[in-house]
């Protein structure tokens, strides 16, 4: 999957070890409680994970725009983090990502799509929402630093209007 830019192509595709250091540059940039590397690492080895990364390549140079990461148990799909580099916000990157992560899942034999995202972050709910999501529950304190309430999000993915 893949959409040209101005500044040049996103394409998505796994997320590589090499991918590392911008990924962790960008969960820093993106999370007041950011996972660690490690936990990227333990991720990258679960067969009941996947790891996406947006590509940009442009005239100068090819970097990590954003990434997501899905983990999965019996029929239904998580999205546990998505993040797009703040210096490239705005530009659909976020909209490829999510996505390429719906396809994943439904790729992956998944009915049903969770996620988390704090009751603060409009951007966030607002492209969730755009994309069919619907908040089902709310997840109280789930957020720290600062404390906040989650709002729990579902898409299903067997019923939805693409």
């Amino acid at each position: 999957m893949s959409v040209a830019l101005p500044a040049g192509t996103v394409s998505v595709r796994t997320m590589r070890p090499a991918d590392l250091p911008a990924v962790m540059r960008i969960e820093r940039r993106s999370f007041t409680m950011p996972w660690q590397e490690a936990t990227f690492r333990a991720l990258m080895r679960r067969p009941s994970a996947a790891l996406l990364a947006a590509e940009l390549s442009g005239r100068a140079a090819t970097v990590v725009a954003g990434f997501s990461v899905l983990w999965f148990a019996a029929d239904e799909a998580e999205l546990g983090d998505l993040a797009v580099d703040p210096d490239y916000r705005g530009r659909g990157i976020g909209r490829l990502l999510l996505e390429a992560s719906i396809d994943t899942a439904r790729g992956r034999g998944s009915s049903v799509l969770y996620l988390e995202v704090r009751e603060s972050n409009q951007a966030a709910r607002a492209l969730y929402d755009q994309r069919g999501f619907e908040t089902v529950g709310k997840r109280p304190g789930y957020y720290s630093e600062p404390r906040e309430d989650a709002c729990v999000m579902r898409l299903d993915l067997q019923n939805e209007a693409r």
